[in-house]
């Protein structure tokens, strides 16, 4: 009788645990994904957002935090998920206001801190936390490097243009490469362009094999203070990453160098040894805080 006792008693409190830790499941549907399969049953990854948002029939079907059952696209016929209302709803059962109610989508999402943490043609309003649309890109400006553009942007035939991510072997974990970082945090220096300029013997750099060379354009943010150093033994904070993922220090690579703009903008070139036979190279450079950027040097 004792031991029947006792084994209800297990099974409840077996129960219960499972309840509780279902409890402690709810993210505030902020689940950050790529695709359906990171999702649960009844979830799909946002398209825009990217984060798991619940599909519904009705409100009832919704947690707490985002009541309102919807199209997702805003058609009669489109997916209907649980969209959400208000950053406090968004943050129900939390200590701390970590999410907001996306303006853009309408769901629940981490606040952002960064542009890196928005999706493609957005940009993260730090003081509040929301990525907004980015109106820039696309638009006109003149000169070079950042000009009017926004961060992580650069002025090139006169349009805003985002600067190209990383997408060599050099930054390919598959490919045994060094896991890129593109923080577009506002507060690095920007590769924007890396243009070849060179490859053949040179015996003043490689006194064997070929030497390949680039020309490399890079700025600081428009709205900060920081500058880039009149002379290139006081430059900081590069990197050259091979294809196989071993990085080196950029700067003993580095001839040519100056700056202009009041120090904003920075222009040099890049030296790498090759073997005597070589024809191409693949070249990942980047700057603490910064971007990541891939060039391909190719003999003609």
């Amino acid at each position: 009788m004792q031991l029947r006792k006792m084994m209800l008693m297990l099974t409840a409190l077996g129960a219960m645990s499972g309840l509780m830790a279902g409890c402690g499941d709810d993210d505030n549907g902020a689940k950050g994904c790529t695709s359906n399969d990171e999702c649960a049953g009844t979830e799909i990854c946002h398209p825009t957002a990217n984060v798991c948002v619940t599909t519904c029939e009705t409100g009832s079907d919704c947690p707490d935090t985002a009541k309102t059952c919807a199209s997702i696209d805003g058609s009669a016929t489109g997916t209907k998920i649980c969209q959400c209302s208000t950053d406090a709803l968004c943050n129900t059962g939390s200590e701390t206001a970590d999410f907001v109610c996306s303006d853009l989508d309408n769901v629940c999402v981490p606040k952002c801190t960064a542009n890196s943490d928005c999706g493609t043609d957005r940009v993260c309003d730090t003081a509040s936390g929301q990525c907004k649309e980015d109106d820039s890109a696309g638009s006109t400006c003149s000169g070079t490097a950042q000009s009017t553009c926004q961060y992580g942007q650069f002025c090139g035939n006169g349009t805003c243009t985002e600067v190209p991510k990383p997408t060599c072997a050099n930054f390919d974990p598959a490919q045994g490469g060094k896991q890129p970082i593109w923080t577009i945090s506002s507060t690095g220096p920007i590769i924007y362009d890396v243009t070849p300029t060179f490859f053949d013997t040179d015996t003043s750099w490689c006194t064997s094999g070929r030497t390949a060379k680039a020309r490399v354009r890079a700025y600081q943010p428009a709205g900060g203070s920081l500058t880039f150093p009149s002379q290139k033994g006081d430059l900081q904070g590069l990197f050259y990453v091979k294809v196989r993922g071993e990085e080196e220090s950029g700067v003993g690579l580095i001839t040519g160098y100056s700056t202009s703009n009041g120090g904003k903008n920075a222009e040099f070139t890049v030296n790498f040894c090759t073997t005597p036979t070589s024809t191409t190279l693949s070249i990942g450079l980047y700057f603490t805080n910064g971007n990541e950027i891939c060039a391909r040097l190719t003999r003609n």
